[in-house]
């Protein structure tokens, strides 16, 4: 699952994004990778492993969640719809 979230576009600075995704790792498990900035530079990238993919889907939502009410929008979704 993936999911690009970006801020509204203003003309004092660039947007900001905000990119979640999961990833399934070699040891049975997945990773939740987080990666945000302002559109244009280097971001930063933080990594959450977890066990089982409904707990890190959770994870992921919650996060989603999160910048939607910091007044994030969903740009972009691929992969399993939300619950």
């Amino acid at each position: 699952m993936r999911i690009y979230l970006q801020t509204p576009v203003s003309d004092e600075r660039p947007p900001r994004y905000y990119h979640l995704f999961l990833q399934e790792d070699l040891l049975e498990g997945w990773t939740l990778m987080r990666e945000w900035g302002f559109q244009g530079s280097p971001g930063r990238i933080k990594r959450d492993h977890f066990v089982s993919y409904d707990s890190a889907e959770d994870a992921l939502l919650k996060h989603r969640d999160n910048q939607l009410g910091r007044g994030y929008r969903v740009m972009f979704q691929q992969g399993e719809q939300p619950k």
